[in-house]
């Protein structure tokens, strides 16, 4: 088998991510809104970095860093430390194909968005909702910090529980 490459998200990739954004949709139930729009959900103007880990020519992965948006895990952590929003990135967008699970991608993405807000100065946060329990399981074994719980809006009216975390500090 080819080997996984962990590289930085080219307009190229849009195709492929997509496709595979909605394989992990149809299989996962992640995530709960942007499917309809992947490449606006891909490429929202938040978007600070993003990568992407490719088999060949194929997109199997994403993550990437956004800028704070409203964010409940944002207000957590910037009211719990002090910190300015500018400080502060948002870990998204992180999916990975059924077929290339058990190879660490996961681990392997996170890992690279993580270095990256440490080379710009921003502690990363992020929410998941509690129905996803293999992504609750990488941040806990990575050591992520629980900060609080919060609802995840999306749609029309339409909400979901979530844990808020933070990467753990340097």
């Amino acid at each position: 088998m080819e080997s996984t490459v962990i590289r930085p998200f080219e307009p190229t990739d849009i195709p492929g991510a997509a496709a595979a954004l909605a394989e992990v949709h149809a299989t996962d139930g992640y995530p709960v809104e942007g499917v309809a729009h992947p490449e606006a959900w891909l490429r929202s103007d938040h978007v600070l970095a993003s990568w992407v880990a490719a088999v060949g020519g194929d997109i199997v992965g994403h993550v990437a860093v956004m800028r704070p948006n409203g964010e409940a895990a944002v207000s957590l952590w910037a009211e719990r430390c002090g910190v300015e929003e500018r400080h502060i990135g948002v870990l998204a967008r992180l999916f990975v194909v059924r077929q290339a699970r058990m190879q660490s991608l996961g681990e392997r993405l996170v890992r690279t968005a993580m270095a990256y807000g440490v080379r710009h100065g921003r502690r990363l946060v992020l929410d998941v909702l509690v129905k996803d329990t293999a992504a609750i399981r990488l941040y806990d074994r990575l050591g992520w910090l629980r900060t609080g719980r919060s609802e995840h809006h999306f749609g029309a009216g339409r909400h979901m529980e979530a844990i808020c975390y933070v990467a753990p500090g340097a």
